[in-house]
């Protein structure tokens, strides 16, 4: 082994935070200088607190809002989107059969589906909706996945 390469040990080397000995450890320095040691770090002793730095807790809070924002605005255009909302017109019956279902106070595709329920029947009692018209209906419907 070559002599004097290597660094001087000290056993009893202290460990020194703000002017007062801690502890001591073995190193290559007779004293260390440290500001923060686990007597005094908030992780050791329990003492840890949340600090908001840069305004981080502002901004997922931002962000949360803007989050809620938009699913709200997603589940409002989809309450605006459900077909059974949608007039008869969007079937594209004609227009006899789409006078004939407004006269009978069917407004709506789930107000066709309410009667549809009660069986074709009810529908076909409308007076001016027939076979084709029922036909149309239902492949409208199955197209929407309203029927199966």
């Amino acid at each position: 082994m070559k002599k004097e390469i290597h660094p001087e040990w000290y056993p009893d080397a202290k460990v020194i935070v703000e002017g007062e000995v801690v502890m001591t450890v073995g190193a290559t320095k007779p004293e260390l200088s440290v500001e923060i040691w686990s007597g005094t770090h908030p992780f050791y002793t329990g003492q840890q607190r949340l600090v908001d730095t840069e305004g981080q807790v502002d901004r997922f809070m931002r962000r949360l809002r803007k989050r809620e924002e938009i699913q709200s605005t997603l589940e409002a255009e989809e309450e605006r989107r459900d077909i059974t909302n949608f007039s008869v017109e969007e079937m594209e019956l004609g227009t006899r059969a789409t006078n004939s279902l407004k006269e009978a106070g069917v407004e709506t595709v789930g107000d066709v589906l309410a009667r549809l329920e009660d069986g074709e029947d009810a529908l076909l009692a409308i007076q001016g909706i027939g076979q084709k018209a029922l036909i149309d209906i239902k492949r409208y419907l199955r197209a929407e996945d309203l029927l199966d």
